[in-house]
């Protein structure tokens, strides 16, 4: 999975509501057209799984359900199990979803860091799939992570070069200053933004 960014239009600390239908990869805009008929309240979804926020626990609470019932109503099947909330505070995707912001626990982190150097193509792209969801909070992401990019394309014969070492090392320092990220905002006159993730294979 990708990332999934909360939305706090108020920015103060809010309630949260996570679920997720049930369904297959080829039905995630039907997803998303589904609530977007619907007139569903402002809410965020990558792929299958739903955030929705509120300034209060009854707020967050009434804008899941209104959003479950929709889902519903257009035959989709959504079981209890999956529907997590209202709460201040979710574990989700890696990270610790508090107060409108993402935060990455320690222990994620420091596993990041003490990587060793790839040795492989597969190693590499594991690595590469691993540090993806930072590549919003990360300046030049792109361009850091180029090098490591370049020794998986199935044309290219692995090799791991200085350049290689300098991305792998410099990518690492930057994920190491990665504490809480900053909220991101939706603009006012979107109610569903819908995330994904792309990569060599295509997108998912």
């Amino acid at each position: 999975m990708g990332p999934l960014f909360l939305s706090e239009s108020s920015g103060k600390p809010g309630y949260l509501m996570f679920f997720s239908p049930s369904f297959d990869l080829a039905r995630n805009r039907l997803i998303q057209a589904a609530l977007g008929k619907g007139e569903a309240p402002e809410h965020l979804q990558y792929i299958n799984d739903i955030i929705v926020s509120g300034n209060t626990a009854t707020e967050g609470f009434e804008k899941g359900e209104k959003i479950i019932h929709i889902l519903l109503e257009a035959g989709f099947a959504i079981k209890k199990s999956k529907v997590k909330g209202p709460a201040q505070e979710i574990q989700f995707l890696k990270g610790k979803w508090q107060d409108g912001r993402r935060q990455i626990p320690t222990k994620v982190i420091n596993k990041t860091t003490a990587t060793s150097p790839q040795t492989s193509k597969k190693e590499t792209q594991a690595f590469l799939g691993a540090i993806g969801f930072w590549r919003r909070h990360i300046p030049e992401y792109s361009q850091i992570v180029s090098p490591l990019y370049l020794v998986t394309r199935k044309k290219n014969d692995f090799h791991w070069g200085p350049e290689q070492q300098q991305a792998f090392a410099q990518i690492k320092q930057e994920v190491a200053r990665v504490v809480a990220f900053d909220p991101v905002r939706i603009r006012p006159e979107a109610k569903n933004v819908l995330y994904s993730t792309a990569g060599n294979n295509g997108l998912s």
